[in-house]
């Protein structure tokens, strides 16, 4: 490893990181949802809507019974081949705009190792472009924090083709240890390399979501997402408001049988909203709590760590090197 590089490089990014914690959690006096009821409702991450699984008359959906990629389970609604991307970096797919500058926070706890500890992750769209798999992408960027040390810090590639279904195009999550060193990405993966295949991450149309569909897949690393729209017109209240019309994916790892299920709650116009787990030994279950819109300033600052973050790729990854720096 080129540890001069790696020196340079990490550690103007810490203070970024630094800079980035502070003005998403000075959001929390800032601009309520039009839904936001006014009252408090922190205590909101045990009360999730009924889980459906529940009910005497839920018929589970057929799953896989080995780790392997079936060839009937848990495809894409439709190939990635067939896709048309006219204008991809314009999502706005009503259940999970990513608008560049929209930053949200979703807070709760995690079994990490050591029971459930608080967790906090912070995502935040920026307008950074990068090119995957011949297609420009967005770039989230996804921080996460266990009892407020770094523990990961990710960039996600979305794009919109012209049915309104996003795909996830690849993700480069950096780890970190306690000190907040950087570990590697590990679990990188990157559309259309070494035969990783880009995934449906939210559906145009949500009647191809009645059985489970791709949102990723690398064999290399056992990486294959399998979701599914487990049930809509919900209602939900987390801290930043109260939403009707709440949708239920159900995300599920074949690769990972015994990692059990996260559901995710989507309000129109907003995006995920809650995070819940079943059986899955981690545990995470997470709300929304803060959400905003950056300033110019804080986008820019964004950017600068996202570009670091995309520098440092090419150092930690076989598979990052060989992408386009984003730009």
């Amino acid at each position: 490893m080129r540890l001069g590089v790696l020196g340079r490089l990490w550690g103007p990014a810490i203070a970024i990181l630094v800079m980035v914690a502070m003005f998403s959690g000075g959001c929390s006096e800032g601009t309520r949802l039009p839904t936001d009821p006014g009252v408090d409702l922190t205590n909101t991450i045990d009360t999730a809507p009924p889980d459906p699984t529940q009910n005497e008359d839920y018929e589970p959906k057929r799953m896989p019974g080995s780790a392997q990629k079936p060839a009937e389970f848990c495809q894409t609604a439709y190939p990635f081949r067939t896709a048309k991307f006219s204008n991809p970096r314009h999502i706005d797919n009503q259940w999970a705009p990513l608008i560049p500058g929209t930053q949200y926070v979703l807070e709760g706890r995690a079994n990490r190792g050591g029971g459930p500890l608080p967790h906090e992750v912070v995502f935040t769209v920026s307008d950074v472009v990068k090119v995957v798999n011949g297609i420009e992408c967005l770039v989230l960027w996804d921080v996460d924090y266990n009892e407020g040390a770094l523990a990961e810090a990710e960039l996600a590639f979305f794009a919109q083709d012209d049915l309104g279904t996003i795909w996830a195009m690849g993700e480069y999550p950096e780890e970190y240890d306690p000190s907040g060193e950087p570990l590697g990405a590990p679990n990188t993966w990157i559309a259309g390399i070494d035969g990783a295949e880009a995934g449906n991450w939210m559906l145009g149309d949500l009647r191809r979501g009645k059985g489970y569909y791709s949102q990723g897949f690398w064999a290399p690393i056992e990486f294959l997402d399998c979701g599914t729209v487990m049930q809509t017109r919900l209602n939900d209240c987390v801290p930043v408001g109260c939403f009707h019309d709440v949708m239920l994916v159900d995300e599920y790892g074949p690769y990972d049988l015994a990692g059990g299920h996260q559901r995710k709650y989507y309000a129109k116009g907003v995006g995920n909203i809650r995070i819940g787990a079943v059986n899955d030994p981690e545990g995470e279950t997470l709300v929304m709590t803060r959400r905003k819109q950056l300033t110019p300033e804080e986008l820019a600052t964004v950017r600068q760590a996202v570009l670091a973050l995309d520098q440092r790729g090419y150092i930690f990854s076989d598979v990052y090197s060989r992408t386009q720096p984003a730009y």
